[in-house]
C-alpha cells in the first residue's frame, strides 16, 4: 500500500474542530490503510462521531504515516464529494484510439505531473468530447475518473440554469471551488451547449452571464493538471468560440459512430455476462448493425435477453415467482432472440431523418437489365468489395444521377441498391431542404451528409434533386439556390471523407441541373432510366402479380402490347385496379382473369404521351452533350 501524502476527513454532522485535533487523530489511525469513502468512528464527549475520507492523495487509497497531512473539514461530508464511478477501461469498446488521446490528456497530468514540469509545458485544463448521442462520452469520462483515482463531479447543463439572478453562476463557482479542495478532480459537464451557447446568438442575459462565468473559472483554475474539465455535447458548433480556444478546452476529441470492429468489441462487452448460445455469431451481428452506437448495441443485447426471458415466463410459478432449476440452467440467448431484437431496436443516429433499411431487391425491379448491371458495378461492388478497388488503385464513385420520366423506377432502383449492398438508406426530397431563414437550408445539407457519414455504409438519396441543384444564376431568390448548390458541392467534394457513402440523385429534368454537378468526382455516372419497352413491361407485370392469384388466360405478352407508353408505376396501378375489379362484386378472394385486366386498362391512362417520350429522349441527348468527356451516360437508352 503506498503512503498517503494527504488525507481530508469530513464529519457526518456540523462540528468545530480544535487546531490539535488533526494531530491527535493521526496518532489514532497511524499505519492504517485508508480508501476514499471509508468511515472512521471516533468517540467524543458528546457521543460518537463519524468521519468520512473525502480525499486521499495520491491515488484512491494510502497508508497513514507520520508525514501524512490530515485536513479536517468543519462542513458535513456530501455524498457526491466521494463519487468514484465503477467503470473501467475494459467496459469501453470501439474507442481505442480516442481512449489513448483522452488518457494522455487527462490521466497523465494527474499521475505524472513531473513530466510536464520537466518539459516546461502546462497540462491541459479541459477536454471537449463531441459526437452523436450514445457514443460513450459520459462512460469514457467516468472510466478516466475511476482509473486515475480522481473525484468525479457531474454538472448537467440544463439543471445548472436558474431564473434567479446570479444563482446559476453561484452553482458553477461552488462546484469549481469544491473540485479544487478535493483535487484531483474531474468535472464533467454534460450538454455543455445548453449552458455555453454562442453569446452572439442568444437573447437571454442568463446564458451570457453563465458563459462569462465559465470563462473566468477555467482561466482561474490553479491546480493545473489536478482539476480537469470534461465537456460533452452533441452540438459542438453551437458552443461559444471563446471556450474552444487553447487554455480552456485545450483538446477536442470526436467520438464517432463505431465501425464494424468497434461494434464487435461493444457487443462482446455487453454479452460477456450473458449466457449466449453457440448459434449467435457476434461478428455477423456487428456486420449488420450499421449506424448503431454503443447505447443502441446495449439496448439490442438487452432486448435479446428480454426475448429469452419471455420464453421462460410460462415456466414461472405465478404465485411464488419460482422457476425450475433445469429451465434456468438451460436458458440461453439464441440467434432468433437477436433476430427479433434487431427488428425492434433502431440506430438512434437515424431517428432525426426519414431512414429505412429497404427491402427492395433487384428481382422486384422489372426490366432495366442494363441499368441494373451498371449500378451493381458502380455502387454495389465498391461497398461490398472495397478491398478490390483499394488494391487496384480505383476510386469508388461518389455519386450516381438517375434521370428519366416520372414513374420509371428511379426510387425503386435506389432502394434496391441499398438493399443489395446491405446499406442504410436516407431519403431526402429536394423541396424539403428549402428554409426561409438564412443559412438554414445549407445547415440541412450539412446535417444530412453528416448523418450519412455516421451511418455508413449508406445510400443518400436525393429525390427531385433539380429543386436544389438548379443552374446557379437562373433564379431570383436572393442567392439561396446558389448557396445550397455551393454547400452540396463542398460536401460531395469532401472536406470530410465520404467513404462508404454513395449519393444518388433522381430527377425528371437533368437538363436544368447546374453544370458543376455533372462533372467527374461528383456524379460519376449519369443514368437515363427510360420508359419500359415491351420485354420490360412483361417483367414488370410479372413482378406486380407474383403474389396475386391469376386465371390461366392471363397473357403478359398481350398485356405488354396493350400498355405501350405505360411506365412501371402505371403498370402497378393497372395490376392493382384489376385485382380490385375481381373482388369488388362480393369482396371474396378469387383469381384475376384477363377480362379484369382489360377492364382495368379501360379505367387507366398512360402517364406518357408520344410527345412526352420524344421530349425526354431530347433531354437525354442534351444531357449527353453537356457531360464532360470523362463522364459517361450509361448505355443506350435513347
Amino acid at each position: 500500500v503506498p503512503d498517503a501524502k494527504r488525507l481530508t476527513l469530513a464529519p457526518n454532522q456540523p462540528v468545530r474542530f480544535r487546531p490539535d485535533d488533526a494531530q491527535r487523530l493521526k496518532q489514532m489511525i497511524l499505519n492504517r490503510p485508508i480508501t476514499r469513502g471509508d468511515i472512521i468512528q471516533i468517540m467524543t464527549p458528546g457521543g460518537g462521531l463519524q468521519l468520512m475520507a473525502t480525499h486521499v492523495s495520491p491515488g484512491k487509497f494510502g497508508k497513514i504515516t507520520p508525514e501524512t497531512d490530515i485536513d479536517l473539514s468543519n462542513e458535513p461530508a456530501k455524498k457526491e464529494n466521494v463519487t468514484i464511478p465503477n467503470v473501467t477501461y475494459e467496459d469501453i469498446g470501439g474507442l481505442s484510439k480516442e481512449l489513448v488521446k483522452i488518457r494522455e490528456t487527462i490521466e497523465l497530468p494527474m499521475k505524472s505531473p513531473e513530466l510536464f514540469k520537466r518539459l516546461g509545458i502546462t497540462p491541459p485544463k479541459g477536454v471537449l468530447l463531441h459526437g452523436p448521442p450514445g457514443t460513450g462520452k459520459t462512460l469514457i469520462a467516468k472510466a478516466v475518473a475511476n482509473e486515475s483515482g480522481a473525484t468525479f463531479k457531474v454538472i448537467n447543463g440544463p439543471e445548472i440554469m436558474s431564473k434567479f439572478y446570479g444563482e446559476s453562476e453561484q452553482k458553477l463557482r461552488e462546484t469549481f471551488e469544491d473540485a479544487e479542495k478535493n483535487a484531483p478532480t474531474i468535472i464533467f459537464i454534460d450538454e455543455l451547449d445548453s449552458i455555453a451557447p454562442k453569446r452572439a446568438e442568444v437573447t437571454g442575459e442568463v446564458e451570457r452571464r453563465v458563459v462569462a462565468q465559465m470563462l473566468a473559472l477555467m482561466d482561474g483554475l490553479a491546480g493545473r493538471g489536478q482539476v480537469i474539465v470534461i465537456g460533452a455535447t452533441n452540438r459542438v458548433d453551437d458552443i461559444d468560440e471563446a471556450l474552444r480556444r487553447p487554455g480552456r478546452f485545450d483538446r477536442e476529441i470526436e467520438l464517432g459512430v463505431p465501425d464494424q470492429k468497434g461494434r464487435l468489441e461493444i457487443l462482446q462487452i455487453h454479452t460477456r455476462a450473458m449466457p449466449v448460445d453457440e448459434s449467435v455469431d457476434l461478428e455477423k451481428l456487428a456486420a449488420v448493425t450499421h449506424g448503431f452506437v454503443g447505447a443502441d448495441l446495449s439496448a439490442l443485447t438487452r432486448e435479446a435477453a428480454m426475448q429469452a426471458l419471455r420464453r421462460a415466463l410460462p415456466h414461472v410459478d405465478p404465485e411464488t415467482g419460482d422457476i425450475p432449476a433445469d429451465v434456468l440452467t438451460n436458458l440461453f440467448v439464441i440467434k432468433e432472440d437477436f433476430d427479433a431484437a434487431i427488428n425492434d431496436v433502431f440506430p438512434s443516429a437515424l431517428r432525426a431523418f426519414y431512414v429505412e433499411k429497404p427491402n427492395v431487391k433487384w428481382e422486384d425491379v422489372g426490366g432495366l437489365a442494363k441499368v441494373k448491371s451498371q449500378l451493381i458495378e458502380a455502387v454495389e461492388a465498391p461497398i461490398k468489395r472495397p478491398e478490390v478497388f483499394q488494391e487496384m488503385g480505383i476510386r469508388a464513385p461518389k455519386g450516381v444521377l438517375l434521370f428519366g420520366p416520372p414513374g420509371t423506377g428511379k426510387t425503386m432502383l435506389a432502394k434496391a441498391v441499398a438493399t443489395e449492398s446491405d446499406a442504410n438508406f436516407i431519403s431526402v426530397r429536394g423541396p424539403e431542404i428549402f428554409n426561409k431563414y438564412v443559412g438554414e437550408s445549407e445547415k440541412a445539407i450539412r446535417e444530412v451528409f453528416n448523418k450519412a457519414r455516421q451511418t455508413a455504409p449508406c445510400v443518400l438519396f436525393f429525390d427531385e434533386i433539380d429543386a436544389i441543384m438548379g443552374a446557379r444564376g437562373m433564379n431570383d431568390d436572393s442567392g439561396v439556390s446558389q448557396r445550397i448548390v455551393n454547400q452540396f458541392l463542398a460536401e460531395i467534394d469532401g472536406m470530410k471523407s465520404l467513404q462508404n457513402v454513395l449519393v444518388i440523385g433522381a430527377t425528371n429534368r437533368a437538363d436544368i441541373l447546374d453544370p458543376a454537378v455533372l462533372r467527374p468526382g461528383r456524379f460519376d455516372a449519369v443514368v437515363f432510366v427510360p420508359p419500359p419497352d415491351k420485354p420490360a413491361r412483361v417483367e414488370i407485370f410479372k413482378v406486380h402479380t407474383k403474389k396475386m392469384p391469376l386465371e390461366k388466360d392471363v397473357n403478359f405478352d398481350v398485356l405488354a402490347e396493350m400498355t405501350d407508353g405505360y411506365t412501371g408505376a402505371d403498370i402497378e396501378g393497372v395490376c392493382r385496379e384489376a385485382a380490385m375489379t375481381a373482388v369488388r362484386d362480393d369482396w371474396k378472394v378469387k383469381p384475376v382473369s384477363m377480362s379484369h385486366f382489360e377492364l382495368a386498362l379501360e379505367e387507366t391512362r398512360p402517364s406518357l404521351s408520344p410527345k412526352d417520350i420524344e421530349r425526354f429522349a431530347a433531354i437525354a441527348e442534351s444531357v449527353k452533350k453537356r457531360l464532360p468527356r470523362e463522364s459517361k451516360l450509361l448505355p443506350g437508352y435513347v
